[in-house]
């Protein structure tokens, strides 16, 4: 696997989705309950989303993770 450019972090499961908004979430210095009360979620949501469960519901961690300033490309590997 090709190796990402710096400061860009491969996304490749559920886990590492939400490992990137749970590390997110705290450099901002928000609780759960405060991140889910922003976006709309609830916490039993985000909390499943920060462990990477793999049934979370696609529009909603797209939703919290662009709230989060997140921002997610699909990019060929190689290009």
């Amino acid at each position: 696997m090709d190796r990402p450019s710096p400061g860009i972090t491969p996304i490749a499961t559920a886990a590492d989705l939400g490992k990137a908004i749970r590390n997110e979430r705290k450099r901002q210095g928000y609780t759960q309950a405060e991140t889910a009360g922003l976006c709309g979620v609830g916490t039993t949501f985000l909390s499943d989303l920060e462990n990477g469960k793999p049934t979370a519901e696609l529009g909603k961690a797209l939703f919290v993770a662009r709230s989060l300033g997140i921002d997610l490309f699909a990019v060929k590997r190689g290009a």
